[in-house]
């Protein structure tokens, strides 16, 4: 091939490439209009099924206190998928503040455990931690750090099978520090590991659990913004987060 040739063919290669991305790109908004509406619509639905049987005139006070209940869980759930949207536009548009200072993992994985001590206990979920003894440093901000941590919680919260373990250990090799959650979904995880910190996307492809998937997608952000990875591993119905990041002394 002579060089205009080389070069014509390179460009139309770059055409057809940027074609493609421009596609993948379409098709992934139009993945997250369709799930964003389904995960609104759903309790919002539920919501205005249950005002209008309230509004009967032959409910009984059990069926009355009930269907109050119930209007409690959808628009908690319906308050927290919000504030997720909120914050994760704010992480995709870099308009959130991370200050790094010198932190314990050990003092963050404490306090997380201890304030959903609570939620795990009613998911019939037993945490197992393991540190060291001495504290692992990382330059890190303990907001976001509790955020991570708080996401992946909730997630196995969400997710595991009942009267099993959520396994949280930190482990210092050489210069990092590795923090992994693992725990046991309640049905086998039928997607790619990596495919799970995609938004909107969820181990229950039926989307039948309760759960919008943003936890994870918000997790890995927020590690990466502390110059951390978050990795996934998914072996059967088994669930590990792995987050490592650099040690300082």
């Amino acid at each position: 091939y002579s060089d205009i040739e080389i070069k014509l063919r390179d460009i139309r290669l770059d055409v057809v490439g940027s074609k493609q991305a421009a596609i993948e790109a379409e098709n992934r908004k139009n993945d997250l209009v369709m799930y964003l509406a389904h995960d609104l619509k759903t309790p919002l639905t539920s919501i205005v099924s249950y005002v209008d049987l309230l509004k009967r005139d032959n409910v009984s006070p059990e069926e009355r206190a009930k269907y109050l209940d119930i209007l409690s869980h959808h628009t908690e759930n319906l308050n927290l998928l919000l504030d997720d949207l909120i914050e994760a536009s704010q992480i995709s548009s870099g308009n959130i503040d991370i200050e790094l200072s010198k932190i314990s993992l050990n003092i963050i994985i404490g306090q997380t455990v201890e304030e959903f001590a609570d939620k795990l206990d009613k998911s019939c979920l037993l945490p197992r931690i393991s540190m060291p003894e001495n504290d692992v440093y990382v330059m890190g901000d303990g907001r976001w750090l509790w955020r991570i941590l708080a996401n992946l919680l909730n997630n196995a919260c969400k997710y595991s099978a009942p009267d099993t373990d959520v396994e949280i250990s930190l482990v210092a090799m050489e210069n990092k520090a590795r923090l992994s959650i693992a725990n046991t979904a309640q049905n086998e995880l039928n997607i790619d590991a990596n495919e799970l910190t995609e938004r909107f996307v969820r181990g229950d492809s039926s989307r039948h659990t309760e759960g919008h998937g943003l936890g994870l997608s918000i997790a890995r952000s927020l590690t990466e913004m502390q110059n951390g990875t978050m990795d996934i591993s998914v072996a059967g119905n088994r669930f590990a987060a792995i987050l490592d990041f650099d040690i300082t002394e």
